[in-house]
């Protein structure tokens, strides 16, 4: 099992969304972005590296938002999704093809990867952010 963490973040009432590039096994799939946990690292120091390496932003890390287990081809992914806010920096496609800051509706017209999208339909559930995301 591999164990993955994921930014649910927002900035100014929009969820920041980030597309696999052409080389990936999930190719051209939208993706609450983050990354693979690395041994002895928490899941929050973990995707405040990886928002880093990634994209070139700071971001606070918040509440834990929810787990989603899939098996894939290859095996299978724990991803651990968190709250997240913008601190700083503008998004740097380092590691994917295309990057969005969308609104909760918007969810709808992009193809996630498997994974995330129970996290697009209790967002979609939702209707809208929690107050203290905004």
């Amino acid at each position: 099992m591999v164990h993955v963490v994921a930014a649910i973040l927002v900035r100014d009432q929009r969820i920041f969304i980030a597309q696999r590039p052409a080389d990936d096994a999930l190719e051209f799939k939208w993706e609450f972005p983050g990354g693979k946990i690395e041994a002895g690292e928490s899941p929050e120091a973990s995707l405040r590296r990886e928002m880093i390496e990634e994209f070139q932003m700071d971001i606070a890390v918040g509440d834990f938002f929810g787990e989603s287990l899939y098996t894939y081809p290859k095996g299978t992914v724990r991803l651990l999704a968190y709250w997240a806010t913008w601190i700083q920096g503008e998004p740097q496609l380092l590691a994917h093809a295309d990057c969005r800051w969308v609104t909760v509706d918007e969810l709808n017209q992009y193809e996630f990867a498997p994974a995330d999208i129970p996290f697009v339909e209790r967002l979609k559930e939702s209707g809208s952010l929690p107050r203290s995301q905004q």
